[in-house]
């Protein structure tokens, strides 16, 4: 099997505002064949003969004498980087790099959130290709490996997939559930979403404070309005 890699560098300038020319160099090699050479105009000027170990001047006489002798070393030296790199190139073509898109990940539950009431959480992993991927759970940081199920894989318009993995739980203050996904795109670095039971508990906070101070000033007026009804009864005896 023939494998070539060809380099094509082009310069261009222009000798006036209306003309503009291109100098070229090629460079090409194979497991049979080497060539290099320079050129101008899309004319071929020179180039090495690799069996005779010389450069070879093809420009036509009215151009004038010509000299490369520089390229004959370049051109050597070109075949040597060439012929080096013939073998990754010969596998990237045989074997490219399949296409992948990396996941995105999310973690949620399925219902609102009260302690000791069970619960579902989803991990919800999208956006990713080749539709193949791995999902663990983990709860304090100790693998889980009952009470979770995974989706099937669903296409989407960009041609990308989504998939749902879910954990049956039951909330417990400070408890820390995390979905780690492992894909190919990832290049050996997973992706992991922590979820804390504390932050997902709605805050007593202002609302708790709100209601306590409300019923406080509820039972102040009362207490006042006894205290002024009390008193007025005693002046009026």
């Amino acid at each position: 099997m023939e494998l070539y890699i060809i380099i094509l560098t082009l310069t261009v300038f222009s000798t006036d505002a209306e003309f503009e020319h291109e100098a070229f160099q090629f460079i090409s090699c194979s497991n049979t064949e080497e060539q290099f050479y320079i050129g101008y105009n899309e004319e071929e000027l020179w180039h090495v003969n690799f069996d005779q170990k010389t450069g070879v001047l093809t420009s036509p006489n009215f151009t004038g004498p010509m000299a490369f002798d520089e390229f004959y070393n370049r051109g050597v030296h070109a075949m040597v980087v060439c012929r080096s790199n013939l073998h990754n190139f010969k596998t990237g073509l045989e074997n490219p790099p399949p296409e992948m898109d990396a996941p995105q990940t999310s973690i949620y539950p399925k219902d609102d959130v009260h302690l000791g009431v069970q619960n579902t959480l989803i991990c919800h992993v999208t956006g990713f290709y080749p539709p193949a991927v791995s999902i663990s759970w983990n709860k304090n940081s100790v693998n889980l490996t009952e009470g979770m199920s995974l989706s099937q894989y669903r296409p989407k318009t960009d041609g990308t997939f989504t998939v749902f993995s879910t954990l049956k739980f039951t909330p417990i203050e400070g408890d820390v559930y995390s979905c780690t996904v492992n894909h190919r795109a990832l290049n050996g670095k997973p992706k992991t979403k922590i979820w804390d039971v504390d932050l997902a508990l709605p805050s007593v906070g202002p609302a708790v404070l709100c209601g306590v101070g409300l019923t406080l000033g509820l039972l102040g007026v009362a207490a006042g309005t006894f205290f002024f009804i009390k008193g007025k009864n005693a002046r009026d005896n």
